[in-house]
């Protein structure tokens, strides 16, 4: 049970108390703070080399390389996102509090290595390769808007916490 109360909405916090201490003192949230914009710039440089492929039929070789690099950061974000998780949370995935972002994860994941696979095997043609990277790309978009959601909730959760704590603090101050 979630000791830290529902929010206006009804729903509950994204956060316990003690689970905030642990995601405010961990490392790991520095970490994702820092992999989450990286992973997004190289997202977009590599959606423009795909784009200017299908535009121009120029640029196939560097577009392939931006794939396998963005798919390379978002396993280390993933991989990190699960370390946080276990810290923040004690499991390693899948906690109530991220749950749907975590199952669509893994079809962000499985697409960008269905990518990786196919490019190994040669299992499919150019087109059919920048399609299925097409793909992976919007359901990461899908999923990095599930994780600003969750970011906006979250500040919206301490705000409230705040409020609430705002008149117990001066009150207790001026005793």
């Amino acid at each position: 049970m979630r000791d830290s109360g529902a929010t206006s909405n009804g729903r509950p916090a994204l956060y316990t108390a003690a689970e905030r201490v642990r995601r405010d003192s961990t490392r790991w949230t520095l970490v994702q703070g820092v992999l989450a914009p990286v992973q997004f710039l190289v997202f977009l440089v590599s959606l423009a080399l795909v784009i200017r492929w299908f535009l121009t039929g120029e640029g196939l070789e560097i577009a392939t390389i931006s794939i396998v690099v963005k798919t390379l950061v978002l396993y280390l974000i993933m991989v990190t996102g699960s370390i946080w998780e276990k810290v923040v949370f004690g499991k390693w995935l899948f906690v109530p509090a991220f749950f749907w972002e975590d199952v669509f994860s893994m079809l962000v994941l499985a697409l960008h290595t269905a990518y990786l696979a196919a490019l190994y095997t040669g299992a499919l043609d150019a087109t059919q390769l920048m399609l299925l990277a097409l793909a992976a790309y919007a359901t990461y978009v899908i999923n990095a808007g599930q994780f600003l959601l969750k970011l906006r909730a979250a500040r919206l959760d301490m705000a409230r916490a705040d409020r609430q704590a705002g008149p117990v603090l001066h009150a207790e101050a001026a005793s």
